[in-house]
């Protein structure tokens, strides 16, 4: 029959064989997520690892999204005959485990080891039916050993998170084929019922609803439950972001003190129930399912949770968030990035029916590939249009340009191999005019090495040549850039240089010395095309004055990112002008196999890169630019709802990036609509809802993926701002919390009370939501003679 693991909790479960095994316990980045929760105590990392569920395999059921797959639900538990049992803080859990050898219960062992803490063993042996369930098993085998054992592991469906080869004491190969049928054909249903605490012959065939207190029975509940049971057992097991309560609650008692004994219990429970009434949503009916009785009636249990519901909801506390592995960073963790790039894929997949060139860029590519695809193109199509100009929101006096500084990032072999094929197909018409200026520079250099010592020294030739690879020399790229000019509508104008490599390693590696060191100073120019110099004694070096006008685009891994962008040097601006994207992890796939070419794709991209390097002229996109306008208010408004200058500080530049980047589809959308003037085409065209769609969604990636990468660094940036001048500030992301704790159909009524809020501001609310597509209007109800409007949630809060 054999066990199975979960990834982490966003995943369904996948059978164990033992490959498996030893490919989890041997991989170098749980190892190392090992070692650095030893040294740091951070629970985070521990979270993060993959688990081991030893006791039972799953059914396929459906998720909460409607995802068919084996998930660790206690309702769908098929028990394997295997037993866990924790030892938990335990100093020297190599000198534990050698005083077993010879102990009475060692045949039944199949498997020790240390666990990612360093201070607790976890002990996998052979259940026996005539010792009862599993904790009736875990009590027989902690006195054959002589140890106390962790009550939190009786339910079948707990995680073992895994451990590293080397922490390995003990293993029997049985353990891979191992199945005990009579053990589950007994206990199996009681399971699946969500009754998991001691059993033994006496129990089997009671009648459990009345038993665990199902019915209500105060009087009934508290005779069947211990003084010192550590949590009630519902019906059904609850869950939280795909942690069971009764998981949260054991973490709790061991990071508060252990479980509350007498004279102890209504203060400690007291304390318990304020801080999960955050993660219960405030539904009293819920906090008193899932709370410990610890041999109190129900009558006392609900006075203690009527009392912590009377206190002002103030979200989830930093020692809960902790428990739950989330924190008060602005930051996206990896597994929400990893459904919104599914997510997001499958958004772009819709608007490709408006932008069919979409289609193209995203041929071969995965969804979760889509949004990295997205905008590798967008980048270098808005390199093609360098005539055109747009005016925005901030200085409209100004003509802007269309700039982007992009950085794709995944683990190596992650498939980013993409970028190159759309760089090639759609940087084609830079490179054919680049040829003439290339052949002007190596005839001249000829020359200059023939006739060089001669009085007759050719003239350098001016030259516009604007691809630039990583190895390009400040002082020839700015002479490059300088020269790259050309008189549109009767004005000079410069054209962008553009960068473009697949390796950012590279990059850095080249710009610690010799003519490439630091082009740092002209990468955060070059977002706004900002002013600067050069005034050199070297006679080759022209003294002079220009914009950085440059748009570069790299792969790379996230190692490389964080050389690039560091809490040392966060405060330089660099993060918020990048655009970011992350790319998904390799998930032991083979990539689709191709029969065929698609030449023709390649020729639609190359065939569009031609027509929108012919545009030029003032681009009309003030609709556009009106909703970024709201979309960036609507946001400030929730950062200053957080207290979250982080947030504010992400925020400033995502319109820039979201009008960037969907002004070339834009723009292919509504070709018809332009105007050619001789060989060019102006940029004059009417925006209408599908293009804010795609606005929209850009800026709404732009903005999550700042907070994925830098979200972090923002919050330490602040906090240590704070420190220095000792002003301490607390922050909550209200908005995604109280959001989330809204109901799916709702009224102003749940708004308040989820927010926090005044009837006013609840409407203004609810405004926000509306206006971006989180909530709709779906009719009127009546209550106490007053009518209405009720909503209803149709998307999630990304950003």
């Amino acid at each position: 029959m054999g066990f199975c693991y979960q990834k982490n909790f966003f995943n369904p479960t996948l059978p164990v064989d033992e490959a498996q095994f030893w490919a989890l316990v041997k991989a170098t980045k749980w190892n190392e997520a090992i070692d650095k929760f030893r040294e740091t105590g951070d629970q985070k990392l521990k979270r993060g690892l993959p688990a081991f569920i030893f006791q039972a395999t799953f059914d396929e059921t459906e998720s909460k999204k409607g995802v068919v797959g084996a998930w660790r639900k206690q309702s769908a538990t098929r028990l394997t005959g295997l037993v866990v049992m924790d030892i938990d803080h335990v100093d020297d859990p190599k000198a534990v485990f050698d005083s077993w050898h010879g102990s009475h219960g060692w045949s039944r062992i199949l498997l020790v080891y240390i666990t990612p803490s360093g201070k607790g063993l976890k002990v996998v042996f052979k259940a026996d039916p005539k010792d009862g369930n599993l904790i009736d098993n875990q009590h027989a085998m902690a006195k054959v050993l002589g140890v106390e054992v962790d009550e939190s592991c009786k339910d079948a469906s707990r995680m073992s998170f895994i451990c590293k080869e080397s922490d390995i004491l003990y293993m029997d190969k049985e353990l891979f084929t191992y199945e005990n049928k009579e053990f589950s054909e007994r206990y199996t249903a009681l399971y699946r019922d969500g009754h998991s605490q001691g059993s033994k012959e006496d129990l089997l065939g009671t009648d459990f609803t009345d038993l665990h207190g199902c019915n209500n029975s105060a009087g009934d509940n508290k005779s069947s439950v211990s003084q010192n049971e550590s949590r009630v057992n519902p019906c059904q097991e609850k869950e939280f972001k795909g942690i069971p309560y009764s998981e949260i609650i054991d973490e709790w008692w061991k990071r508060n003190g252990g479980v509350p004994q007498e004279g102890e219990r209504n203060v400690k429970l007291y304390q318990l129930a304020v801080n999960l009434r955050a993660i219960c949503d405030n539904n009293k009916a819920l906090l008193l399912q899932v709370m410990p009785r610890l041999g109190l009636d129900e009558q006392e249990l609900q006075s203690i949770v009527e009392s912590a519901c009377k206190e002002t909801p103030k979200g989830i506390s930093k020692p809960m968030r902790e428990i739950i592995g989330m924190n008060n960073s602005v930051a996206v963790a990896d597994d929400e990035m990893a459904r919104w790039l599914w997510d997001w894929g499958i958004k772009i997949e819709e608007l490709a029916e408006y932008f069919p060139l979409i289609k193209d860029i995203c041929n071969g590519l995965k969804r979760n590939q889509y949004v990295a695809a997205l905008f590798v193109a967008g980048g270098l199509l808005m390199t093609l249009m360098t005539r055109c100009t747009y005016r925005f929101y901030h200085r409209p006096q100004e003509l802007r340009r269309l700039n982007n500084s992009t950085f794709i990032i995944g683990d190596p072999a992650v498939g980013k191999s993409f970028a190159t094929r759309l760089y090639k197909q759609l940087s084609a018409p830079i490179v054919k005019a680049d040829e003439v200026g290339k052949d002007a520079i190596n005839a001249y250099r000829e020359q200059m090495r023939t006739k060089g010592a001669n009085k007759e020294k050719p003239k350098k030739p001016k030259v516009v040549v604007r691809i630039h690879p990583a190895r390009t020399s400040n002082a020839q790229f700015i002479q490059d850039m300088v020269n790259a000019v050309e008189t549109v509508d009767g004005q000079p104008m410069q054209l962008h240089m553009l960068t473009f490599d697949t390796e950012l390693d590279n990059t850095l590696a080249l710009q610690k010395g010799g003519a490439y060191i630091d082009k740092q100073a002209l990468e955060l120019k070059a977002f706004h095309n900002e002013e600067d110099g050069q005034f050199y004694a070297n006679i080759d070096s022209v003294v002079q004055n220009f914009s950085v006008i440059w748009n570069f685009i790299y792969t790379g891994t996230p190692l490389a990112l964080k050389k690039k962008v560091n809490e040392q040097n966060f405060g330089t601006g660099l993060a918020t002008r990048l655009t970011c994207i992350p790319l998904p992890e390799c998930e032991y796939e083979m990539l689709d196999w191709e029969e065929s070419l698609d030449l023709d794709s390649d020729e639609r991209l190359k065939e569009w890169a031609f027509k929108l390097d012919r545009m030029k002229g003032e681009l009309s996109v003030k609709k556009i630019v009106r909703e970024l306008y709201d979309w960036t208010a609507r946001r400030m408004e929730d950062a200053k709802e957080n207290d979250s200058r982080a947030d504010l500080m992400l925020l400033k530049r995502c319109a820039y990036h979201g009008l960037n980047f969907s002004v070339p589809f834009i723009a292919m959308r509504h070709w018809d609509q332009l105007k050619q003037d001789g060989e060019f085409y102006c940029g004059e065209f009417e925006t209408d809802e599908v293009d804010w769609r795609l606005a929209e969604l850009l800026v709404n990636i732009q903005y999550a993926c700042q907070r994925h990468f830098f979200g972090a660094m923002a919050e330490a940036y602040f906090d240590n701002k704070q420190r220095d001048a000792s002003v301490n500030i607390r922050r909550n992301q209200k908005t995604i919390e109280g959001f989330n704790r809204l109901p799916n159909e709702f009224t102003i009524d749940d708004v308040s009370r989820c927010f926090n809020l005044n009837p006013d501001p609840a409407r203004v609310k609810i405004n926000r939501l509306q206006r971006d597509h989180l909530v709709e209007k779906i009719g009127e109800i009546k209550e106490n003679g007053t009518t209405k409007n009720k909503f209803r949630k149709i998307g999630m809060i990304s950003c």
